[in-house]
């Protein structure tokens, strides 16, 4: 019962030059200043790049993201393995909007995934005291969008292929299907993208890509907003560089504390609870597809999609909508109350015989554009999963989490269990893992600020608690059912506080609670 695509269950050229040469035609700006502590003199050209910058328009060929004027990019140089300064490069896309006032520096934003693009991240805040006091910098993380080389695992035409099979069943041939499902990403991946990029995509690269970052852009030291997968790399970048903080708020966060069974079962049983608000608000309607019993939603919800197990539903693109693409796209509709009037309308959809809306949420959840082509968001997803948290090699683990994961999270419960599970993606990556669950220390951080949402369905609320108290950060509960909350909840609590924090340097109150 997967939680990820080709995850759990299945469920590049390089760019070598210096940094002097890698710059983008456009105005030059200022030298950038010192970073904030000693770098090793190796990096130095790293850190004393000069950006150029110039319109956005080369850097974004997805249609369905639309950057504003007054938006500029730029792409810095930076090594793939920071031991190695000499070798390989890669670029990282930036882009940034600046403030409109009296200036304190830059604000980075990273939206989380991983493998997500940050450059609409320049956008956030437009209006509020942040757009006045701070140039809004987002960025492609290296691999991913406009950054490059990128993570190429599969074709579009490969990911299609993928996602219209029927599922593999848990009886020692689909297990072992799923397994060489599994081990034929891995080697796509490693043809196509190279290991020795492969080798550096994770969080402990992009952090110093980040510092690259601070520096290129001329602040002494780091103002950050991460999101989900963005609050790992803000307490990663705190632990490897607690003095070249100015401020960092994390809203939605990740425990690096927290082992990968473990958080898998708890992401799942977030998903639950976002399901079964869903299906409480659902119910107080007559024509509710799940019914007007929340007890029963489960139960209905598991009778409605099991037929696609064998059977997927025709949708108006010609493509089927399978099980696996229903599923997904209902949890892509579970991250925000905002979509569960379009979930809604795809299960009652499935009653009527179509997948038309159940597809389209799934196709967002995988980047698929309108003309059929795929951002690389979700192969650089499971790149940087597998290259961050230790693989599950052991069949007894993986058959105990499955097991888990069916009670946790009862409404994705496929309902074929054989008490046996495929081992993961991850067990066959040809590379090895750079990053280890571990409790954070940052000696000598300033005051940061935890954001946390109550009913949050992907990163549960107490992973926040035991991040601020790892941090010895200021915690802000928001109390809802959503994803993330600060400049996206509509909650003016939250965001007023953060600005507040991000300004002013001033501390939330104690306990602060929103929504």
């Amino acid at each position: 019962m997967p939680l990820l695509r080709s995850g759990r269950v299945a469920v590049l050229v390089f760019l070598t030059c210096l940094a002097a040469a890698c710059t983008v035609s456009g105005k030059e700006e200022p030298a950038p200043a010192s970073p904030g502590a000693p770098t090793p003199a190796a990096l130095d050209r790293y850190y004393h790049q000069t950006p150029r910058w110039e319109g956005c328009e080369s850097y974004v060929d997805d249609p369905q993201i639309r950057l504003p004027r007054g938006i500029e990019c730029t792409r810095v140089t930076v090594p793939v393995d920071y031991d190695k300064p000499d070798g390989s490069t890669a670029q990282i896309a930036l882009s940034r909007i600046k403030a409109s006032g009296d200036r304190i520096g830059s604000v980075l934003f990273n939206p989380g995934g991983p493998g997500v693009s940050g450059l609409p991240m320049a956008t956030q805040g437009g209006g509020t005291p942040l757009a006045e006091r701070f140039d809004r910098v987002g960025f492609d993380p290296r691999g991913v969008g406009a950054s490059t080389p990128a993570i190429t695992c599969l074709t579009a035409k490969e990911w299609d292929d993928q996602r219209a099979e029927p599922p593999k069943d848990y009886s020692p041939a689909g297990i072992a299907a799923s397994e060489q499902e599994n081990k034929e990403f891995a080697a796509h991946c490693s043809e196509r993208t190279g290991n020795e990029f492969l080798a550096h995509v994770g969080t402990r690269d992009v952090v110093q890509d980040m510092d690259v970052i601070r520096a290129v852009l001329g602040d002494p030291k780091l103002t950050y907003v991460g999101y989900s997968y963005g609050t790992r790399l803000g307490s990663a970048y705190a632990e490897k560089f607690p003095d070249r903080v100015r401020a960092l708020v994390l809203d939605g966060a990740i425990d690096p504390e927290e082992q990968p069974v473990r958080e898998s079962l708890e992401q799942a049983a977030g998903f639950q609870k976002a399901f079964d608000a869903f299906a409480a608000d659902c119910a107080k309607n007559a024509d509710c597809p799940l019914g007007t019993d929340p007890a029963q939603a489960v139960s209905r919800f598991r009778a409605l999609v099991a037929p696609l197990w064998d059977h997927a539903l025709p949708t108006k693109d010609g493509r089927p909508l399978t099980y696996g693409d229903a599923v997904i796209g209902v949890q892509d509709s579970l991250y925000s109350e905002d979509r569960w009037q379009l979930l809604s309308a795809g299960l009652t959809e499935i009653t009527q015989g179509k997948g038309d809306v159940l597809l389209a949420l799934a196709d967002d959840y995988d980047s698929r554009r309108p003309d059929g082509t795929y951002t690389n968001s979700q192969d650089a997803f499971l790149a940087i999963h597998c290259v961050d948290d230790p693989a599950i090699k052991d069949r007894a683990v993986a058959d105990q989490e499955d097991a888990d994961l069916r009670k946790v999270a009862p409404f994705l419960d496929d309902g074929h269990a054989s008490g046996h599970a495929p081992l993961e993606l991850c067990a066959f990556w040809p590379v090895p893992t750079t990053r280890a669950p571990h409790k954070v220390s940052a000696p000598g951080l300033p005051k940061t600020v935890v954001v946390s949402t109550t009913q949050d369905p992907a990163t549960p609320y107490q992973a926040g608690v035991n991040l601020a108290a790892d941090l010895n950060a200021a915690l802000i509960t928001n109390r809802g059912t959503r994803h993330t909350a600060f400049l996206s909840g509509g909650v003016p609590c939250v965001d007023n506080a953060v600005f507040d924090y991000l300004i002013e340097l001033k501390e939330p109150p104690t306990g602060l609670t929103c929504g």
